[in-house]
């Protein structure tokens, strides 16, 4: 069985590969159980191990199966640790052989990475000239990396609660050779932006709707949970909204928030991504108002960037 490290998986993968992987198994062929929430009792605080399976439909081949394992361990800060930590085991699906296991974390920034391009293929205006990208995380150079994959910008800024952060990002994108600017000014750069992708913890709303231009994609990919917002209602209300899957009408924040709220429906969301990638919805129609895309993760994601990750090292 082989072990692929995070460089490893670095060196092998590439976004336009990855989001055409991802648009193919969206369309179809990859099995997708609801996944598996444990909870884990612990002297400081209770901690989380959660089971992400999935695998190929029975005509596929070859035929894969694979199970991401996610641990959130709340106390790991006093210990040095990240409190997230992962692994992926992916396996032949003819035999349920062990094939390989990869360093879940950096799975799991390429593929959510790689859902947000795939969904503004599709839904962003293919002249946009200008990314706003909120927040400085891990994530957040994975997802300018992304969306240049798909489109052409001409100006790309970061903006972070501490502009240090923002910086940070900015020198590691000129590490690869790509220009991107601290920006200062959330509101200003807002209203500017025709892709605004978001990638923080926020417990209130940084993006308002009444920033928006009115062809602005909104891309919202952090606030996981029920107590977070990158984006307010009427940000909702002015945009044709997609989900990745839909777990997003009642997992995570922003639609899933506002929908337990009252101030949205489940029904006002305009689709999901397998049916942006199957064309059941006219979106270039839908690029000439505001579109969001939000997106909670999914287990079919992770078993598409591993197959890809085990067929470029074969």
């Amino acid at each position: 069985m082989r072990f692929f490290s995070a460089a490893e998986i670095d060196g092998l993968l590439n976004f336009p590969a990855l989001v055409d992987a991802l648009a193919e198994a969206f369309r179809g062929g990859i099995v997708t159980p609801v996944r598996h929430h444990h909870e884990i009792e612990r002297p400081d605080a209770a901690a989380t191990l959660l089971l992400m399976p999935a695998w190929t439909a029975p005509q596929a081949s070859p035929a894969f199966l694979g199970t991401k394992v996610v641990t959130v361990f709340p106390g790991n800060a006093a210990v040095s640790l990240p409190s997230v930590m992962g692994s992926y085991l992916l396996m032949d699906g003819a035999t349920g052989a062990p094939l390989a296991a990869l360093d879940g974390a950096r799975l799991t920034l390429w593929r959510t990475a790689a859902a947000s391009a795939l969904a503004s293929r599709v839904l962003e205006r293919p002249d946009c000239k200008r990314m706003l990208m909120v927040g400085a995380g891990a994530l957040s150079s994975f997802l300018v990396k992304a969306h240049r994959s798909v489109r052409h910008f001409e100006d790309i800024a970061i903006w972070a609660r501490r502009p240090d952060a923002a910086a940070e990002v900015v020198a590691e994108l000129a590490r690869d050779g790509i220009e991107a600017r601290v920006a200062d000014n959330l509101e200003a750069e807002a209203r500017q932006a025709d892709l605004i992708s978001c990638a923080t913890l926020s417990r209130e709303p940084l993006i308002h709707g009444r920033w928006l231009k009115r062809t602005a994609h909104l891309d919202l990919v952090g606030a996981f949970n029920l107590s977070m917002r990158e984006a307010d209602d009427e940000a909702l209300q002015r945009a044709h909204v997609f989900v990745d899957t839909e777990a997003a009408l009642h997992e995570g924040g922003d639609v899933a928030v506002a929908i337990k709220a009252g101030a949205y429906t489940a029904e006002q969301v305009s689709g999901t991504l397998a049916g942006l990638c199957r064309g059941e919805y006219d979106a270039a129609a839908e690029r000439d108002d505001v579109t969001l895309f939000k997106s909670v993760g999914t287990a079919l994601e992770d078993l598409a960037a591993a197959m890809l990750v085990w067929k470029l090292a074969n």
